[in-house]
């Protein structure tokens, strides 16, 4: 079974993000929103990415299912994705 994958432009971002500690705002496919300071990606055994949010405890977000990405830092180096 294969799992789809974001392109390496985003994982840029995403890795910016996280590197300035970000506070973010996620809009999921599913319209839920989640807001947090972007921490750290990972990857599991079974090749899902997520995107870690600090919101108080560590939620992982798998990056298949985040539709848009703003950036509420003030001054950061970019303010939306849409995936």
């Amino acid at each position: 079974m294969t799992h789809s994958t974001v392109s390496c432009e985003l994982h840029d971002y995403l890795e910016i993000a996280c590197l300035y500690a970000y506070q973010v705002r996620l809009i999921l496919k599913d319209h839920q929103i989640i807001e947090g300071k972007a921490i750290d990606t990972m990857t599991t055994a079974e090749k899902r990415e997520y995107l870690v949010i600090d919101n108080g405890k560590k939620q992982p977000v798998e990056l298949m299912q985040i539709k848009k990405l703003q950036v509420l830092t003030a001054n950061a180096k970019f303010s939306e994705v849409v995936f």
